[in-house]
């Protein structure tokens, strides 16, 4: 009987999360929406007098604010992506690793059946990277989310404003709706300005579109700054083909730990995340380089990785899901 309680308690507070993890979207939305409400009808509608000023400003308004939804809905509602099931731990494996009470044999376990995958990062003690709640050998830069509950390829963080675990599915997704809620707040302020000056000199009658212009002002260059910091960090991260958790902890590699493992020279590092046609990167369609498993690395050589023996692809069984990839992503001193 205590035990059901505690399971139905337990779904009770797991439930109750996700309903709470939705309250800062609900928020974002509620500010989007009134930003509509007012820019189109209190300022464009009500306030604008000039009828090609107005058709200008409601025109160009409507292309940023639907790109910016539209980055917003794909940032939101696009899963992050899981290791494939060669990543995890086959039955047999596990039975052996969790009756093994010494951690060094523990250690040989996971070696022995990470020579067959292209794994090359390790833990700080030098160990395979190895989830025990999802039972999986995490490929390189994959992390565990607590908060979705599962390993999340290529993870940069989890981000509450999207309701969403925010790597490789979706990452230049984010990028996107960063960028075109900057270009959203700007151009609000920038054209708002000239009627927020009217309204605050008196210059125009004192109505109910007077604080509509007047917080459209406030709020649009309150975001405006706080994206645009947001936004020039991940453009560094990006940059140096970074994930904010390697920006705070470097990853190990069989030679040590070192943050520009994954740097390609920046216009490499650039379509690892949007891809190598130019024309799609302003789109909100996914275009990144590779399958989210193993990616290419700055200095990485064979003699010196033990998992690289003379079997590194297992080529028995068949995987539902996307297949490693079996090109190369070896990289020898590339350029920076």
């Amino acid at each position: 009987m205590h035990s059901g309680c505690r399971m139905a308690l337990s779904r009770g507070l797991r439930c109750c999360q996700r309903v709470f993890s939705w309250v800062p979207v609900v928020i974002i939305s509620s500010v989007v929406l009134w930003s509509y409400y007012a820019y189109v009808w209190e300022l464009c509608l009500v306030t604008v007098e000039n009828a090609l000023e107005k058709a200008v400003y409601l025109l160009v308004f409507h292309i940023v604010f639907l790109l910016f939804i539209w980055t917003y809905w794909k940032a939101i509602f696009t899963p992050p992506k899981e290791p494939t099931k060669k990543f995890l731990l086959p039955y047999a494996e596990k039975e052996r690793y969790d009756s093994e009470e010494r951690p060094e044999v523990q250690r040989q376990i996971l070696a022995e059946f990470a020579k067959k995958l292209p794994v090359y990062t390790r833990t700080g003690s030098g160990a395979i990277r190895f989830c025990d709640r999802c039972q999986v050998v995490k490929p390189d830069r994959c992390h565990h989310c607590s908060v979705c509950g599962m390993c999340v390829l290529k993870m940069d963080h989890h981000c509450p404003w999207v309701n969403n675990c925010i790597g490789f599915s979706n990452y230049k997704f984010f990028l996107l709706f960063l960028a075109y809620a900057m270009l959203y707040c700007a151009y609000i302020a920038a054209t708002v300005f000239q009627y927020f000056l009217l309204y605050w000199t008196a210059e125009l009658p004192n109505n109910r579109a007077k604080f509509h212009v007047l917080f459209l002002l406030f709020v649009s260059l309150m975001f405006f700054i706080s994206l645009m910091f947001l936004f020039g960090y991940h453009c560094w991260l990006v940059g140096l083909n970074r994930t904010t958790l390697e920006a705070f902890s470097a990853p190990v590699f069989p030679s040590g730990p070192d943050k520009n493992g994954f740097h390609l020279g920046i216009r490499r590092n650039l379509e690892q995340v949007f891809g190598k046609r130019k024309k799609l990167w302003i789109i909100p369609v996914f275009t990144s380089i590779g399958d989210g498993l193993s990616f290419p690395m700055r200095m990485v050589s064979e003699s010196h990785n033990p998992l690289l023996g003379g079997n590194q692809w297992d080529d028995e069984g068949t995987d539902d899901e996307s297949p490693v990839s079996r090109e190369s992503h070896v990289i020898l001193e590339m350029d920076t």
